[in-house]
């Protein structure tokens, strides 16, 4: 089994090699710390699978996954994230994923996840599984943070933290004139005026 680890913390992959080589002793794993190295690594490489972090410097773990799609569509994405499972999974699987675990998740889930994947199942927690069928219950309408794009979201989620302009767009390597385009768009789009509404909003929606 071919395994590509795609996680800008290097800490973050070890750990996950020790869990895998416990479960897969045989297996083959190769690292990624960008999105950009990993499209690389996959145009050059054969994997069973691709196990990302969300939220890297540059491009997203989302980005990548479209990215994957297209460069091999049977290739499973795995996405292995600290972000909150209710507003993210949808989204990764909607991307294109195979599925989406939170790392806060035990070694067991990890592994039962990596099995279903590799069996060309999608993996997703009971929790997400009935948020969805939830979604498509009659007078259901969506909040406005679910009419954000997945960048804006990003975006969205790091203002309402407190991050400045400033701060996000070295997070994400972007221009700070491309930070400040997005938070108007945010604004317009979710009928809010300030940062504050932000926040407050975010934690209405239990997003942070």
């Amino acid at each position: 089994m071919n395994v590509l680890l795609v996680d800008d913390h290097d800490i973050i992959r070890e750990g996950l090699k020790h869990i895998l080589l416990d479960e897969f002793p045989f297996a083959d794993i190769d690292e990624a710390s960008t999105a950009e190295e990993a499209i690389k690594k996959i145009s050059q490489l054969k994997f069973d699978v691709v196990i990302c972090d969300l939220t890297m410097p540059g491009r997203s773990g989302l980005d990548l996954v479209r990215q994957v799609k297209q460069l091999d569509p049977k290739l499973p994405v795995l996405i292995l994230s600290m972000h909150s499972e209710d507003e993210y999974a949808i989204r990764a699987l909607r991307a294109g994923a195979a599925g989406y675990l939170n790392k806060e998740h035990g070694t067991t889930d990890v592994v039962k996840a990596i099995q279903m994947v590799l069996q060309g199942r999608k993996y997703i927690s009971p929790a997400v599984a009935e948020k969805m069928a939830g979604s498509f219950e009659p007078g259901h309408d969506d909040p406005p943070h679910h009419h954000l794009s997945d960048r804006e979201f990003f975006i969205f989620k790091l203002i309402a933290e407190g991050n400045s302009v400033s701060a996000i767009a070295e997070q994400l390597s972007l221009a700070a004139s491309t930070i400040s385009t997005h938070r108007a768009r945010i604004l317009e789009k979710m009928g809010l005026k300030s940062n504050a509404d932000l926040t407050k909003y975010a934690i209405l929606y239990k997003l942070l």
